[in-house]
C-alpha cells in the first residue's frame, strides 16, 4: 500500500462519492483534506489488524470475501466498485476489519479514520441516511446469501440421504428415520412392517457379467421395489445386493402379500431386452417382518434379517415371515 497523498490534492470530487451524496459538499471536501489516499496494486491484500478505518474506493475495484480472516470463508464474494466504500462495519463495531480485502485492479482509495467517519455522520443527516441506505442493502444481499445457502444445504443433505447408483434412501436415512417411524407407530398404536430383500446368487451375477451389468441388474431391481410400494413406503438399500422396504401402518398379513407379490415381479424383470444373448432373470429371497409391541428398530431389522436368513435356506426366490 503506496500513500499517494491526501483528498485535496487527489483532484477526486466528493459528489462522486456515494457516502457523501447529498451532504454539505464544501463542508464535507474540508473534514476529508487531509485523509490519506494510498495506492494498492493489482492482488494487493488490504489488512487492518490494528484499528478501524473506512475505505473509499476511488478508482479502480476492490474484491470483499466475507470472513476470510476467520476461516469462515466459502469463496463468496462482494465487488466494491469506484465510489463505493468498504469497512463501515469495523467502523460502527470499533473493531477490526475481519473481511479479507484485496484490489482487483491498481485502485486508490480515500481511507477515513473511525473518528473522523463518526464526526461526519454525526455532523451530516445526509451522510446518516446514506450509511443506513447502504447497511440495509447490505443485510439484505447477506440475507439473500443465506437463503441460497439454505436451500443449497438442503439440496446436498438431501443427495447424502440417497444411494447414489439407485437412488434409494440409504442407512444414512434409515438410521435417522426409522427410530421415528418406530416412535410413531408406537404413539399411534399402528403396525410398522419391514421387508429385508436379497438378490439371489448376485456375487456369481457379477463375476459372470461383470460389474456394469451387475449395477444395471441392482438398479432394475431397485426399480421394482420403489413401483411396487406405496407413496406412503419407504424403499432402502441397505448395502451391496441388500434392498429393504419400510412399510407404516401395515400388518403382517399385509407385508407378505406385498413381499409375494414383489418377489413375483422381481422374476419377470427382463434386463436388456434388446440382448441377443438373454440374461438369466433376477430373483430375489424376501424376509418379512413386523414390529414388536416392546422391540425397538435394532429387533425389528434383525427379525426381518432372521426372516431373511429362512428364505435363503428355503432355497432363495420366496419370502419368509
Amino acid at each position: 500500500m503506496e500513500h499517494i497523498g491526501n483528498f485535496a490534492e487527489s483532484g477526486y470530487q466528493v459528489e462522486d462519492l456515494q457516502l457523501f451524496r447529498g451532504a454539505d459538499a464544501a463542508a464535507t471536501a474540508s473534514a476529508l483534506a487531509d485523509c490519506e489516499v494510498v495506492r494498492v496494486g493489482a492482488g494487493e491484500l488490504i489488512e487492518d489488524t490494528v484499528r478501524a478505518r473506512l475505505y473509499i474506493v476511488l478508482s479502480g475495484m476492490l474484491e470483499v470475501e466475507t470472513d476470510g480472516h476467520a476461516g469462515a470463508s466459502d469463496g463468496s464474494v462482494n465487488r466494491i466498485l469506484a465510489g463505493e466504500s468498504v469497512g463501515e462495519q469495523s467502523v460502527l463495531d470499533d473493531a477490526v476489519n475481519l473481511d479479507a480485502v484485496r484490489a482487483v485492479e491498481d485502485s486508490d482509495l480515500l481511507v477515513i479514520e473511525s473518528a473522523l467517519a463518526w464526526e461526519l455522520i454525526d455532523h451530516s443527516n445526509a451522510v446518516a441516511r446514506n450509511l443506513l441506505r447502504l447497511l440495509s442493502f447490505r443485510i439484505r444481499a447477506a440475507n439473500a446469501l443465506l437463503r441460497r445457502r439454505q436451500k443449497l444445504g438442503e439440496f446436498y443433505r438431501q443427495l447424502s440421504l440417497n444411494d447414489t447408483l439407485t437412488g434409494l434412501y440409504n442407512r444414512t436415512w434409515l438410521a435417522d428415520m426409522l427410530p421415528k417411524l418406530v416412535a410413531r407407530a408406537r404413539t399411534q398404536g399402528s403396525p410398522l412392517a419391514l421387508l429385508m430383500i436379497d438378490l439371489d446368487n448376485f456375487k456369481k451375477f457379477n463375476d459372470t457379467h461383470g460389474h456394469l451389468v451387475g449395477d444395471a441388474a441392482l438398479c432394475a431391481a431397485a426399480n421394482v421395489i420403489r413401483d411396487g410400494l406405496r407413496p406412503s413406503d419407504f424403499a432402502v438399500r441397505y448395502g451391496g445386493e441388500e434392498l429393504m422396504a419400510v412399510l407404516p401402518d401395515t400388518s403382517g398379513e399385509l407385508a407378505r402379500m406385498v413381499a409375494d407379490r414383489l418377489c413375483q415381479q422381481m422374476r419377470e424383470v427382463v434386463l436388456f431386452p434388446d440382448m441377443r444373448v438373454p440374461m438369466p432373470h433376477l430373483t430375489a429371497c424376501f424376509g418379512v417382518a413386523v414390529l414388536d409391541a416392546n422391540g425397538d428398530e435394532t429387533a425389528l431389522i434383525e427379525a426381518a434379517d432372521a426372516a431373511l436368513y429362512r428364505a435363503k435356506e428355503a432355497g432363495r426366490n420366496c419370502v419368509s415371515l
